[in-house]
């Protein structure tokens, strides 16, 4: 492939990996909504013998494919991660060669810390982590697509102390919101560990943070005048954040159904891929 052509495939490879990156995290959600966390029982293999479902497993064909589907879904991860880093060199990129090569290095990781929190009955520990990583990932794939195309605009190493609290405290709302899974029932499987916290407590907790946050966002708001993309961000990133807000308190107080859930982690992951957009344009002046 020439260097123009490849160029013109750098980019939708980026908005695939992000996008699969976000597609982990909801059809993680899946895994634990549908109760099949361990439909695949073991680890690496789904099955003692089979690395795929058997027919008349004992988990059940639906829970069983379900986590194997998620399983699954990171070779495709792995296979993007590995085409993105390919172009990357290819094109000599060195502005965003070490995110291409982190990504590729966390998603690697995904796969023992997967095998972890089956072997560990789902502990909510190692679930959360499992969680946390594809967050973390999900902010490098938004700043890898974020620089899809090569420009010569200054950079500042860091971004405001404002935008800087910013990203620590969406963050934070992000953390304790797995608290309140490890909590709540959906846990994954019937029988898998929680932790030993009302749920009602971690929840207001929880529910605070997200308040501070959104009055944070409008204070940052006010004072960004002088940059004209970070007040389209924070005005894109409040939008996300109300709806998130209002589907937490309607789930909150019809019992945690599973569809609002499942809603509620999309939205978890569109809030944080617009509050990383901040962090980024916060870093351009």
């Amino acid at each position: 492939m020439n260097r123009s052509r490849l160029e013109r495939a750098l980019s939708p490879l980026l908005g695939l990996l992000l996008f699969l990156q976000a597609g982990i995290v909801i059809t993680g959600g899946a895994v634990r909504l549908t109760g099949s966390g361990l439909g695949c029982p073991t680890w690496p293999e789904c099955t003692h013998g089979s690395i795929a479902p058997v027919a008349h497993q004992a988990q059940g064909a639906f829970h069983s494919w379900i986590e194997f589907g998620n399983r699954l879904l990171t070779f495709l991860l792995i296979a993007a991660s590995i085409a993105v880093l390919v172009a990357v060199i290819k094109l000599k990129r060195r502005d965003i060669k070490k995110l291409a090569i982190w990504q590729l290095l966390g998603i690697l990781a995904q796969i023992p810390l997967g095998g972890v929190t089956v072997l560990t009955h789902l502990n909510p520990i190692p679930v959360a982590c499992h969680f946390l990583l594809s967050i973390a990932l999900i902010a490098a794939g938004t700043s890898l697509f974020e620089r899809r195309s090569f420009s010569t605009t200054p950079v500042s190493s860091k971004p405001s102390v404002l935008a800087r609290i910013h990203t620590v405290l969406a963050a934070t709302v992000i953390m304790v919101g797995t608290v309140v899974t490890g909590s709540g029932p959906n846990a994954g499987d019937i029988s898998a560990p929680r932790f030993n916290i009302k749920i009602d407590t971690v929840a207001w907790i929880h529910a605070g943070l997200v308040i501070s946050l959104i009055l944070f966002s409008l204070f940052l708001f006010s004072q960004s005048s002088g940059n004209v993309l970070l007040r389209k961000r924070i005005i894109i990133f409040l939008g996300f954040s109300l709806a998130q807000g209002c589907v937490g308190f309607l789930q909150y107080y019809q019992g945690l159904p599973e569809l609002l859930v499942g809603i509620h982690l999309l939205g978890v992951t569109l809030v944080w891929i617009s509050a990383w957009r901040i962090h980024l344009a916060a870093k351009i002046g």
